[in-house]
């Protein structure tokens, strides 16, 4: 019986380690998703390996954190625009998923736009964007100079006050893509945003933007 009562507590525990591995109490609920495997937690507690060449090594692994300026203090990658890249901050992590959720906290400290964005191998495939005056989920141009349009799936006029951090949640399961905030919703689909993905990141637009607390999982249809 002292076995069999050892082994139960071992199978409980060993459960929920696993369950805690999907979920951690306090996350924000899923809508069409449900968390499956962790691919990714990162807290921003000390600079990130960013991407360089290495023995053994391939050149995308770890963050690609440019253009623009990135540092990392208090449990947060800060990202700010450089007038002389003539482009907006970017931090990209290469990992390939298709269905996911992405969840992170974000703080606008003075930039004009902060996006995450999910890529394929070649091409942008959709984003969130978020401002002061609240956030916008869409599908991105995918050809550039080509006949495809990016597509706007909706706004949620959501006031957020420079220095507040806020969690974003996206959920991607097969066409459909589902972002929300502070209860607010914006959802979309196509046809692009099934695709395979070969990365994700976040960009900055102006002054300057915060993130934490980022967690990635593989995810299914509710």
């Amino acid at each position: 019986m002292k076995t069999s009562s050892i082994s139960l507590l071992a199978l409980t525990g060993a459960l929920a380690l696993t369950a805690l591995s999907a979920a951690q109490a306090g996350d924000p609920e899923t809508l069409i998703a449900e968390r499956g495997e962790l691919l990714l937690s990162e807290d921003f507690s000390k600079p990130v390996e960013t991407a360089k060449a290495q023995k053994g090594k391939p050149a995308t692994a770890g963050w690609r954190l440019r253009p623009g300026k990135w540092e990392f203090a208090d449990g947060a990658m800060t990202g700010t625009e450089q007038k002389e890249d003539h482009h907006g901050a970017v931090a990209r992590f290469p990992v390939a998923f298709k269905d996911v959720v992405i969840q992170y906290d974000v703080r606008l400290d003075g930039c004009r736009v902060t996006t995450l964005s999910l890529n394929d191998a070649k091409e942008h495939v959709c984003r969130v964007l978020i401002n002061k005056a609240g956030f916008t989920a869409q599908k991105d141009d995918h050809d550039h100079d080509g006949p495809d349009k990016a597509e706007v799936f909706g706004k949620a006029a959501l006031p957020i006050q420079e220095g507040v951090w806020k969690t974003v949640v996206l959920e991607v399961v097969g066409n459909e893509m589902c972002a929300h905030i502070d209860g607010m919703t914006v959802k979309g689909s196509h046809e692009l945003i099934g695709t395979d993905k070969a990365n994700f990141g976040f960009t900055v637009a102006g002054e300057g933007a915060s993130f934490r607390n980022l967690k990635v999982w593989e995810a299914k249809a509710k």
